[in-house]
């Protein structure tokens, strides 16, 4: 096994045992599905290798929506982690800025750095939040926040501050216009944009699907 094989593996059992107890939709399998997808993405782009790995496998080390919305601990801990694995300093501070820039936040922040590396690996983060695995996800995390389904009383907000975004208890439904049905558009790479009009495709087939159920026809 090779220098960087090595570090990999070391990193993959790290986040494996660090999200043992994860919210379902930000556990480890979240975490596999996105390395899997960067690396699938990595293939048709000329991107550093080991980067897009380390910085799949640590994207969601601690994602802020579990940390009463502190943005610097996961970035502190994958610093640390890769310090001590004694990982070159200027691919951890490429690493850290992909954690720090990777996230939707509400769709109107944006984003202060920009790499190929960066793109492979919020495409592949944005790709689990879409298709079947993104609706899986959306209802258990909105089951996780006890938040209601649906309610056609309450409107989408296609306009929210970051703030507004992370703090929102908005239905469930409502989620797919504020992010999910957004995220085809934005995304970064020509490999990510063709899976992700699939994906797109069968969530808006859901949604049609959702509403005859929902008014009983």
């Amino acid at each position: 096994m090779s220098t960087s094989e090595d570090k990999i593996a070391k990193t993959i059992a790290f986040v494996k045992e660090k999200l043992a107890d994860a919210e379902g939709g930000h556990d480890w399998f979240h975490i596999e599905r996105v390395y899997k997808n960067a690396i699938l993405i990595s293939k048709s782009e000329h991107v550093d290798a080991l980067v897009v790995a380390f910085g799949a496998l640590l994207h969601d080390i601690a994602d802020s929506k579990f940390h009463n919305g502190d943005e610097t601990v996961g970035p502190k801990i994958a610093r640390e982690f890769l310090f001590e694995m004694n990982v070159d300093s200027l691919v951890i501070e490429h690493v850290i800025h992909i954690i720090e820039n990777i996230s939707f936040k509400g769709g109107n922040e944006a984003q202060k750095f920009h790499s190929k590396e960066l793109d492979v690996v919020q495409d592949a983060d944005r790709l689990d939040a879409i298709g079947a695995v993104g609706i899986a996800r959306c209802f258990n995390y909105g089951g996780f926040k006890n938040r209601p389904l649906y309610n056609p009383d309450i409107k989408p907000n296609l306009n929210m501050s970051k703030e507004a975004y992370k703090s929102s208890i908005a239905p469930t439904i409502n989620h797919f216009y504020e992010k999910l049905l957004l995220l085809k558009d934005k995304m970064n790479t020509k490999t990510g944009h063709k899976i992700a009009l699939q994906r797109h495709e069968y969530m808006e087939s859901f949604l049609k699907q959702f509403y005859r159920e929902w008014n009983g026809k």
